[in-house]
Order: structure tokens, then C-alpha cells, then sequence
């Protein structure tokens, strides 16, 4: 994986760009992460309990912080 997708779909979160998210999500290869992308924004849109659409966001950006830092990681250890 690239760290890119992972910044992208950072940025795209925090700009509420769901538009270019749905698109990275499509895109991507890492499919932990576009699982994470697709629960969010079905919660999104259809979710009503606002605390679930608050949970499946931290899950995501969760997931986004823990990957880029395995990420970082391996190409500290790897080069």
C-alpha cells in the first residue's frame, strides 16, 4: 500500500469531500479500508443515531492512523 490513500482519505474526511472518498474507496487496494470507508458513509447518509455515524467515523480514522503508522514502520525497518 501506498501512504497516499491513507492521506487522501484523511483529508477527504476532514473536508467532508465524500464524493472523492466514494471514489477512493472504489480505487483503492487496501480493502480493510475501503470496508471502513463504506460502513462511514452508508452510516453517513442513512443513519439516523447520530452516535453510530460517530463510532464508524473513529473506526475509520483509527484505522487510518494505525495503518499509516505500520506504514512508517516497515519502511523505517525495510528502507
Amino acid at each position: 500500500m501506498t501512504k497516499v490513500d491513507y492521506d487522501r482519505a484523511l483529508y477527504y474526511t476532514h473536508r467532508s469531500e465524500w464524493d472523492n472518498l466514494l471514489i477512493l474507496m472504489v480505487r483503492t487496494k487496501d480493502q480493510f479500508l475501503s470496508k471502513k470507508i463504506e460502513m462511514f458513509l452508508h452510516s453517513y447518509h442513512f443513519e439516523k443515531d447520530y452516535s453510530v455515524i460517530e463510532k464508524h467515523l473513529y473506526g475509520l480514522l483509527r484505522y487510518i492512523d494505525h495503518a499509516s503508522a505500520k506504514l512508517a514502520d516497515e519502511l523505517v525497518l525495510y528502507g
